[in-house]
């Protein structure tokens, strides 16, 4: 472990993929805060440069479809020429179709697997390729509670979720001494949540089974998240982290009345 504050990453080069909007652009903006050359990359150029102007001077950012296997090969490629390395990758994205079994179009099925297993994948390959060449580094892939629990209509996005958590221990298994983890946020208030806030029964109700009753904002998971890259974490891998306010520890909840 380096010395000095081992949560620092002044000088680490971080690519965050999805660092657009929501939990991404969280994680890329705490990470320049830290210290960190930061790119961030996104289906959305204009989201992603957005983003990168309001991280800093040491961020830049760049178009990426994580689908597509060469196109992220390509962006690794030219992203450690530009900056010189790579110390560690943060990976962010994922879709949901909100539908019963017996409602899923063929073409849904698709479409959410394309984006979080084998978009996932990809950027997991792409960046494992470079960290292991030079024996160090780290790399966060995004699961959920729902690789635990579900409730109806999450179908494939929590088995897509569950099977982030096996990618992300076999990598770290065949990767060493690259780390590899999972963050398995609960209620984060992000783009891809926005249909839960329009209601405000569901809104209320995703409140109020975690331990803290109350939504996560993206900084909020931005912290386990870079702290999982840091050398304070430098014996960590293979592991998830639930960054839940205890939806996962708490089965229903019953406040008996006060005598």
């Amino acid at each position: 472990m380096a010395s000095g504050n081992p949560f620092q990453l002044e000088g680490r080069v971080l690519a965050v993929v999805g660092a657009g909007s929501g939990i991404g652009e969280a994680v890329a903006e705490m990470a320049a805060r830290l210290g960190a050359r930061v790119t961030l990359l996104d289906a959305s150029e204009a989201r992603a440069r957005a983003a990168a102007e309001r991280a800093g001077a040491e961020a830049e950012a760049a178009v990426l479809d994580i689908t597509d296997a060469a196109a992220v090969e390509a962006a690794f490629d030219a992203l450690v020429r530009r900056r010189g390395g790579l110390d560690a990758v943060i990976s962010t994205p994922s879709i949901n179709v909100r539908k019963a079994i017996l409602d899923y179009t063929p073409e849904e099925l698709d479409r959410v697997l394309s984006v979080n297993i084998k978009g996932s994948f990809n950027v997991l390959r792409a960046a494992g390729r470079h960290l292991t060449a030079r024996g160090r580094g780290s790399i966060v892939l995004f699961s959920s509670i729902r690789s635990q629990v579900v409730e109806p209509g999450q179908s494939v996005y929590a088995a897509t979720k569950a099977a982030i958590v096996q990618l992300v221990r076999t990598a770290a298994a065949e990767f060493a001494p690259v780390r590899v983890n999972a963050v398995a946020p609960g209620i984060v208030d992000t783009p891809l949540t926005a249909p839960i806030k329009q209601v405000p029964e569901w809104h209320a109700a995703y409140a109020a089974k975690s331990a803290l009753r109350r939504w996560a904002t993206p900084e909020e998971i931005a912290g386990p998240t870079l702290f999982l890259v840091s050398d304070a974490a430098s014996y960590v891998t293979g592991t998830v982290l639930f960054a839940d306010g205890g939806w996962t520890a708490v089965d229903g909840r019953f406040d008996p009345p006060k005598a």
